[in-house]
């Protein structure tokens, strides 16, 4: 029975099965004799409950975790759900909310959002368990190494190549940056959360939120998985090893369900170490779903980074013997999400979003250098790093909670009178951003709000002059990139989302994503010194494009 139902989950209706094979079991306990039986609470048709599941896997599990204890997003378990009621819940899905919350009126449709009203007032679903026989079983090598091109087989500039998430059509589209072309599109796993590129810079690595991993040869003609595996049942981060003597050996893969990473080999994706991230939270508590949030990889020293959400600690994990592993756990605040290095790849900041934090690890020493207090729920993707006129180094990150960016100082050597203090805070055009951005060679500072409820502000995206900060009351520019790109009237919004450098640090690439496959999407590129849209990339095969990751960039961890 069980392997049955391992086989029905490798299918791409996850969700779905999990809704129907999963839901949790109903304890029997005797009434009280003299009391009357409690109302029954909302129920749902099997089918309609499937689907409800689907949906909030998809859409909702990522803030408010699969059991739905809750993490950025507000904990939706019954006992709290049932206390809002069927018509305060719809009303939020609807609309959205100040702190952070998206409205869906323009994504479900009404019952769809009833449903899932319904749905959340029900006990928690619980997936089953994904151990290593199950990835040892999921693994597919399509060609061995030894059979792979030994040259690049295109004349594509592999630096400038974008690997675009397609969201909702389940792809990564590859991206020529020099002629704004498609290159190729592979299918991969639901939803890519991010592209990693090996430290060659030949592969890229995308995990799905359904947990599926793809390794993507670009020495071939076309872009070419060349090995999957899958990770759990969602899941959200991967790295690879880049310190000399490593470059391509490992890969590391996090998971949101089961809460533990992996370790994999780096060109072929076999399983070789799994570790739990169950535990206690930095306040002392057990919590059962510690996710892996993101993993960053140490260029100075073989180690990743990697961030569990619920219990806010941080693992220093060194790669360097994998049979006799050693981790330094650096405790921080919960519930840690994303994040990146500051510009020496000393210190990693990330954003302890549902705390208003941001943490800062010192890789060096291997303890936390500082907890930064911030505006409302930061969320910075991997931040930005610049040279401020009047504090030095810093990194800045937006929120989804507040509409302003928060700059904080990161010199403790030379500038140590701003070291990890939110130095300036300047405004951006809205709430509910997702990422700022900026470029060692730009003097433009990026960000974006595409989940702010309002259209006008979900389709722009603010820029300051670096060099204005220095200024008492700094002035931004913010440009409609969504009018820009010219795509008629759809039923969604149209949301603009993370800005993506090219390999020159000249242009910045803009999604403009409407959440909804059936209607058309592009990618704007904006000019980074003059701030004018240069090209319009819309093609059918752009479904819901979303993330964009630059090979040199990432490779690199330029931001």
């Amino acid at each position: 029975m069980q392997k049955g139902i391992r086989n029905v989950l490798m299918l791409a209706s996850l969700p779905l099965a999990i809704s129907l094979a999963f839901a949790a079991p109903a304890e029997k306990a005797a009434a009280p004799a003299a009391s009357a039986a409690p109302a029954a609470g909302p129920t749902l048709s099997a089918e309609d409950k499937a689907a409800a599941g689907k949906t909030y896997f998809e859409r909702c599990a990522g803030c408010h975790g699969m059991l739905r204890k809750g993490a950025t997003g507000k904990n939706l378990e019954p006992a709290n759900t049932a206390k809002l009621g069927t018509s305060r819940l719809e009303k939020i899905m609807s609309y959205g909310t100040e702190g952070g919350m998206p409205n869906f009126d323009d994504i479900l449709s009404k019952k769809e959002i009833a449903n899932m009203a319904a749905y959340l007032q029900m006990p928690a679903d619980v997936p089953p368990e994904w151990g290593m026989k199950d990835m040892k079983a999921s693994w597919k090598l399509h060609v061995p190494v030894a059979q792979r091109p030994t040259k690049q087989m295109n004349n594509v500039n592999l630096k400038n190549v974008f690997a675009v998430t397609l969201r909702d059509s389940g792809e990564v589209a590859l991206i020529d940056g020099d002629t704004k072309q498609i290159w190729g599109i592979v299918k991969t796993g639901y939803a890519v959360h991010i592209s990693r590129v090996s430290a060659s810079g030949r592969y890229v690595h995308v995990i799905g939120r359904d947990g599926r991993y793809d390794l993507i040869d670009m020495w071939y003609e076309k872009p070419t998985i060349v090995a999957t595996m899958k990770a759990g049942y969602e899941a959200r981060s991967v790295d690879t090893s880049k310190y000399k003597g490593f470059e391509d050996k490992y890969a590391v893969v996090g998971s949101y369900w089961p809460p533990q990473y992996a370790i994999l080999d780096g060109e072929t994706l076999e399983p070789l170490k799994l570790i739990s991230t169950r535990g206690v939270t930095v306040d002392g508590e057990y919590h059962p779903e510690p996710r892996v949030a993101s993993i960053v990889s140490s260029h100075d020293k073989p180690e990743w980074v990697i961030n569990i959400k619920e219990t806010g600690m941080i693992k220093l994990v060194d790669y360097s013997d994998i049979n006799n592993l050693k981790e330094v756990t650096v405790n921080s605040a919960k519930f840690l999400h994303d994040g990146g290095w500051d510009a020496s790849k000393r210190y990693f900041l990330v954003a302890a979003n549902a705390s208003n934090k941001v943490a800062v690890v010192d890789t060096k020493e291997g303890k936390l250098a500082a907890l930064v207090d911030t505006a409302k729920i930061p969320h910075p993707g991997r931040g930005a790093n610049f040279n401020h006129p009047k504090y030095g180094p810093v990194w800045a990150t937006s929120h989804l909670g507040a509409d302003v960016i928060s700059i904080i100082g990161t010199d403790p050597a030379k500038n140590p009178q701003h070291a990890w203090k939110v130095v300036q805070e300047v405004k951006n055009h809205g709430a509910n951003s997702l990422f700022v951005k900026t470029h060692p060679k730009s003097k433009n500072l990026w960000a974006d709000a595409p989940l702010n409820p309002d259209p006008k502000l979900a389709g722009s995206v603010t820029v300051y002059n670096i060099d204005d900060l220095g200024n008492p009351d700094p002035k931004p520019q913010v440009l409609d990139l969504a009018a820009a790109a010219n795509l008629g009237k759809t039923k969604g919004i149209q949301r603009v989302v993370h800005g993506e450098y090219n390999e020159k640090g000249d242009e910045v690439w803009f999604s403009v994503w409407t959440g909804n496959k059936t209607e058309p999407s592009a990618i704007v590129v904006v000019d980074d010194k003059t701030r004018t849209v240069k090209n319009v990339i819309k093609d059918p095969r752009l479904v819901t494009p979303t993330g964009k990751f630059n090979v040199y960039n990432t490779q690199r961890d330029i931001y």
